[in-house]
């Protein structure tokens, strides 16, 4: 069924109150349309059980009739002037095409996050830790739960895009690195802005990315408690981080470190591939976490699929 049929004539969509098949490819239809065809959808399904319910209280009520003026001409009559109220009461504000509606959103959202986050990793993303040594400038440290496939993006997760887009949008024009790429990588660090890295006393640090405060840095510094893998086994340690003014500071500091470090000069030509740009990144040592690329990729898809929806 086309998007141009969900809008047809009021013939159809009488016809389509009393049409169980119809209905099932509506449905279909609007798991994968847009706002409108699920809209659509749900005053129909609503149009079909305001329509059995108005037959089940005729047949509650068929005691009562004497049967002397009943006949197929009449039965016909009557199912469609019950058909013709059902339409007419279905899809007013407030009733239960609003509920079906939700519903078949929320189901539409996690069937993508879930066709998302169960996308396969490429064959180049490596299953064990890499030679590569870790960046001595990182956190290996993360707090994402993007990792757990099958759920829809959460209204903190939406609210952590939606914060950091024009930033990281303004990094991208200058460096040529994803928006999406880096706020999902943000948001994996983070935990989608819950655990973001703090100064002394409370203060935000602004420090996205878990970049560390090593011997060449001048600016502030946020001293936390953080994980290391050596090995494939965590240990718990405490590390000096950088601490910015801004969250785009934070991302032209990651863009820096990224763009301008020849370790990651793969990684940056891997843009084309959320996988292999978490691969890259692994592979060079960002991070010791050996599950550290799929993490990473199931993040940024998480993000993609939300700026997706926004745009």
């Amino acid at each position: 069924m086309s998007y141009g049929s969900i809008h047809g004539t009021s013939s159809f969509t009488q016809g389509l109150a009393a049409d169980s098949q119809s209905l099932a490819k509506l449905k279909l239809e609007a798991g994968t349309s847009t706002p409108e065809s699920i809209k659509e959808a749900a005053k129909q399904f609503e149009s079909l059980f305001m329509k059995e319910l108005i037959k089940s209280m005729r047949d509650a009520n068929a005691s009562m009739k004497s049967g002397m003026n009943d006949n197929a001409g009449s039965d016909l009559g009557t199912d469609l002037l019950d058909q013709q109220f059902a339409v007419q009461m279905s899809g007013q504000p407030g009733g239960l095409s609003q509920l079906i509606a939700a519903q078949l959103t929320r189901q539409a959202a996690e069937q993508k996050a879930a066709a998302l986050g169960n996308t396969p990793a490429t064959a180049t993303t490596p299953a064990t830790p890499t030679t590569a040594p870790a960046d001595p400038a990182r956190n290996v440290g993360s707090h994402s739960n993007a990792g757990k496939s099958g759920r829809a993006p959460t209204a903190g997760q939406v609210e952590f895009v939606n914060k950091l887009s024009d930033a990281a949008a303004q990094v991208e024009k200058a460096t040529g690195i994803p928006a999406g790429y880096m706020i999902g990588q943000a948001g994996h660090e983070t935990g989608w802005g819950q655990h973001e890295i703090r100064q002394k006393g409370g203060a935000p640090s602004f420090n996205l990315f878990g970049i560390k405060a090593t011997a060449g840095w001048t600016g502030k510094v946020a001293e936390v408690t953080t994980t290391e893998y050596v090995n494939g086994v965590a240990h718990k340690t405490v590390a000096k981080f950088r601490a910015y003014g801004s969250y785009e500071e934070s991302f032209k500091d990651y863009a820096k470190l990224i763009g301008d470090s020849p370790r990651y000069a793969q990684a940056k030509l891997q843009t084309s591939s959320p996988q292999a740009f978490a691969s890259g990144l692994q592979k060079a040592g960002y991070a010791t976490d050996p599950e550290y690329a799929a993490k990473l990729s199931r993040a940024i898809n998480t993000t993609l699929q939300m700026r997706r929806v926004q745009v």
